[in-house]
This record gives structure tokens, C-alpha cells and sequence, in this order.
């Protein structure tokens, strides 16, 4: 197959006004491809850079490469797979600017916000699997009545095709990877189309870290057409997605004939419940974030606020004020809070809620249409919308229904906790939620009884790898942590020996 040599990497010098051009990584080399799509950069809406149009062609060469290295990368040890990994976390965390400035300028989120949580976090996976993993892999028991010893393997599957998405790029690709590799697997990994970037550079990593090549492949391209060759290809067995659920149902659908093993993160209508005697600053502070941080593009973002009646009120005044004091602009400015939304059409999609929202009944207390959004002349095209908060929906409108993925947020009030526990499960989705409240009976109380698969008590996105993450109901199907990857990535086999 045709390719680059790390000879070449990077010789020429790029004009800075000429978009990168990426290629395919296929057997340990970067791997051109005939047809791009335009990748732009959210906060001016200009094309910064070509992506591969990949469709079955290029996900028949990774699948193939990955089966090749299969057999000898899975015979190796537990510890020399981890001295991989933390070799290439080694040289990807003395790269975290590098790599904080591209994710910020391909995904639209503040540099800060990349350089403190994104690169950081994806240097964490690659670690905390290459030191967890090994711990967990076997066990074994003793039967001296029946005089046998049994224990147990857990087997890689093979070749793992992983999909990530676009609002958390190489956050969530290495979440996948690292123990998708620690467990023994191969891999071909589909990046969004609208956040590739991140993945092409870390790809140089792999190759900079000498990595057992057609170990890990990445073939860019459309849902579609790559994503599909993917999901669908004989030969690899299980698929770990992160998306929207209309694409984790597809991917269910597709598969299901093949009886694949599938891990699908998918969306969320994530409720906040605040409780009268709540720490009310802190909690204002924290629901800033986990309503508008990112753009409100995270899956865990919290869409929907239920405030006690009687802090009602105070509570939205307050909140009201702090959205309408958060700045928003260019991702490199070290003062903004809030860069662009990705993609236009996601822009034009978020907006639409908010005309929703007036049509069922709602009024917009401060964000777009209400204040004026005031821009460089260099960012006038971009992606920006300001942080918007809306009340006076009724639980079934669109807005309380629907996930929206961006930074908007609706308020109402409730008067006992039984009412709001039946409220905020009325949904079909089941992600996350969080409960403030000083009362800690209480807390425990809630959290039992919501239906999501996480709940956060005065405090919000506390992660911790080996603690199960995932999603009820719409919003997925399986767990990510160490143990819950550990038996995705593997099957277990049980040997019984007689003594």
C-alpha cells in the first residue's frame, strides 16, 4: 500500500493559511487517500483541514493489518503491552500544548480547557489501563472435594472497532483504546469527520514510540461509509461506540444478525435537582459548568434544572446573572469560557430549540435573541451562540424531552421530593443527574431512586476509571471502567484441571 515515511513527516513546511492534509494510519504507516471532506474550524467557519473520504477499501486494509499483528501482539505479556502504552502517554504528555492548540482549534473548546482536561485525561487512560488491567486479567479456585483446579482466562476478542465522536476527540478515543490494547486486541478506530485531527497527530506518537505496527489502525471517514464497513466487517467481533442514540440504534440493528458484543454510550436529558437547603453559591458554580462548559457538548451536560419553589426565584435571578456574565469568543483567548459549537449545522440544530421552546410556552431569560453577541471581525462566521436559559416549559416539551447537545438549559420548580424523583425519570433517556442538598439522607435517598446511571450529589463530572460509567434506557447499553472493560474487551474461558 502506498505510504509516507517518517522521513518525510513534517519536512515540508505548511502555509499557514493551507488546511492540513490527513491520511489514513494503516499497518503502522500513514496511508493518502484519493477523497477528502473539509473539516472547519469552528470559530471562524474557514476549512483548516482535509479529511479521508475512507469508505470499505480502507477499513478492509485495517481489518487486515489488525488481524495480522493480532496473534503476536495478544501473545505478549500484560506488562510488556502496558510498556507500550506508557510510552506513548510519555511522549503524548510532552506534547500536551501541541496537542491542546489543535483540539481546541478542530473542536471549538477554550486551549485551557484542553490543556487542563482533554490532553491530560488522555495521557490518564493510556496509564491507568496500562497499570489496572494486569491486576484483573485472571483468577482461580481450588475443588479438593472433586479434586480439581479450576481458573480462568480472559481472551482478547481480536480485531476492536472503536467509534468516537466529536465533542471530547482524543478524550474519548483513548478511553477506548487503552484497554481495548491492554486486553489483548487490535484495533481500527473511526474518529469523527469533524474533529480528525487530534487522532492523525497521535498517531505520529504511536509511530515516534515504535509501536508494534497494525496494532492500532485508524481509518478517518463518514458514518456511512466508513463507519459502516466498520460496524458491519465479518471480522471484527465487537464494537464500542460513542454517539447519538439514532446511531447507536442503527449500529444495534445493524449488527444484531452477527451477533456482535457492543458497548454504546449514547445521549442524554441529564436533570440537576436543587433542593431548598442546598449550599446555593456552590451550587450555582457548579451548575455553570455543567450546563455551558464545553458548549454544553457533553454528554453529561445538565439540560434540565428542577428548583424547589421556594428557591425558586432567588435560584434563577442568581443563575440568570452569572450565564449572562460568562464570556464567550475565541478558543485561544485565555479569558473565554465558551468557544464556538462544532459544525454549523449542529449551531443551526441547537437554535432550533429555542424557537421550539417560544412556540411551546417558554420564555428565554437571557442568551440568544435576547443579548447581543459581540464578536471579532475574524469570528463572525463562526459557530458562537450565547449561553441561554429558558422556563416556564411543561416536562413534556420539546425542550425537556429532546436532547439538544448545546448550551442551553431549562429551569422549573417543584414542591416535594417525591414529585421531582417521578418528574426527572420522565424521560427516555437515563445518563446522568445530579442532587444538591445539605441533607445527606436525603441525597441518599434521590440517588436511589433516580433512573440514571450516574448520580452526582453536590458536585458534578467527579470521575473516577474504576467506577462503572454508562447509561438506562436511550442513553446506552453497557459500562466503561476498569473491570466493566475488562470483561468487554475479553471473553472469560474457565479451565478445569484434575489433580
Amino acid at each position: 500500500m502506498p505510504s509516507t515515511t517518517r522521513k518525510n513527516r513534517g519536512t515540508k513546511r505548511r502555509k499557514m493559511d493551507e488546511p492540513i492534509v490527513i491520511n489514513n494510519f494503516i499497518g503502522g504507516v500513514m496511508v493518502p487517500c484519493q477523497d477528502h471532506i473539509d473539516s472547519h474550524d469552528p470559530s471562524t467557519g474557514l476549512v483548516w483541514a482535509k479529511i479521508p473520504d475512507s469508505g470499505q477499501a480502507e477499513v478492509d486494509a485495517a481489518v487486515n493489518a489488525a488481524q495480522a499483528a493480532f496473534e503476536g501482539w495478544s501473545c505478549k505479556s500484560a506488562q510488556t503491552r502496558a510498556n507500550h502504552l506508557l510510552k506513548v502517554a510519555d511522549i503524548l504528555e510532552s506534547r500536551l500544548e501541541e496537542f491542546a492548540v489543535a483540539e481546541s482549534r478542530d473542536q471549538g473548546k477554550p486551549v485551557w480547557l484542553a490543556r487542563i482536561i482533554d490532553i491530560p485525561r488522555c495521557v490518564l487512560n493510556l496509564r491507568h489501563f496500562a497499570h489496572a488491567i494486569p491486576h484483573h486479567l485472571n483468577t482461580s479456585n481450588v475443588n479438593p472435594e472433586m479434586g480439581v483446579v479450576n481458573y480462568t482466562l480472559r481472551e482478547p476478542q481480536g480485531v476492536a472497532g472503536l467509534i468516537s465522536p466529536w465533542n471530547l476527540p482524543l478524550y474519548l478515543l483513548t478511553f477506548k483504546l487503552a484497554p481495548a490494547l491492554m486486553c489483548g486486541n487490535t484495533v481500527v478506530a473511526k474518529p469523527s469527520e469533524m474533529t480528525s485531527v487530534t487522532a492523525y497527530m497521535f498517531c505520529k506518537v504511536l509511530q515516534d514510540a515504535d509501536f508494534p505496527a497494525g496494532v492500532v489502525n485508524i481509518v478517518f471517514g463518514r458514518g456511512p461509509s466508513a463507519g459502516q464497513a466498520l460496524i458491519t466487517h465479518p471480522q471484527v467481533p465487537l464494537v464500542s461506540f460513542t454517539g447519538s442514540t439514532l446511531t447507536g440504534k442503527f449500529i444495534a440493528q445493524a449488527t444484531a444478525p452477527m451477533f456482535k458484543k457492543l458497548s454504546l454510550e449514547m445521549g442524554g436529558k441529564n436533570a440537576a435537582v436543587v433542593f431548598d437547603d442546598c449550599d446555593m453559591e456552590s451550587c450555582i458554580a457548579t451548575l455553570k459548568r455543567s450546563s455551558f462548559i464545553n458548549s454544553g457538548q457533553v454528554c453529561l451536560c445538565t439540560s434540565r434544572i428542577f428548583v424547589q419553589k421556594s428557591l425558586f426565584k432567588d435560584f434563577l435571578e442568581k443563575f440568570t446573572a452569572v450565564a449572562r456574565e460568562v464570556k464567550i469568543g475565541p478558543p485561544s483567548d485565555k479569558d473565554v469560557f465558551m468557544g464556538p459549537l462544532n459544525s454549523k449545522p449542529h449551531l443551526e440544530k441547537v437554535l432550533r430549540y429555542i424557537s421550539y421552546a417560544v412556540e411551546d410556552g417558554g420564555q428565554v431569560l437571557c442568551g440568544h435573541g435576547v443579548e447581543i453577541l459581540d464578536l471579532p471581525p475574524q469570528n463572525k462566521e463562526g459557530y458562537f451562540m450565547r449561553p441561554t436559559i429558558i422556563t416556564g416549559l411543561s416536562d413534556k416539551s420539546r425542550c425537556m424531552q429532546e436532547e439538544i447537545f448545546g448550551p442551553i438549559t431549562c429551569v422549573t420548580p417543584f414542591d416535594t421530593e417525591e414529585e421531582v424523583i417521578t418528574r426527572v425519570n420522565d424521560t427516555p433517556y437515563g445518563l446522568c443527574a445530579s442532587v444538591f442538598t445539605s441533607n445527606l439522607a436525603r441525597g441518599h435517598r434521590v440517588a436511589h431512586k433516580l433512573k440514571a446511571g450516574t448520580v452526582w450529589t453536590n458536585c458534578w463530572l467527579v470521575r473516577d476509571l474504576d467506577m462503572p460509567f454508562g447509561g438506562v434506557k436511550k442513553s446506552g447499553l453497557g459500562r466503561e471502567s476498569t473491570q466493566d472493560s475488562l470483561e468487554f474487551y475479553t471473553e472469560a474461558k474457565t479451565v478445569c484441571i484434575k489433580i
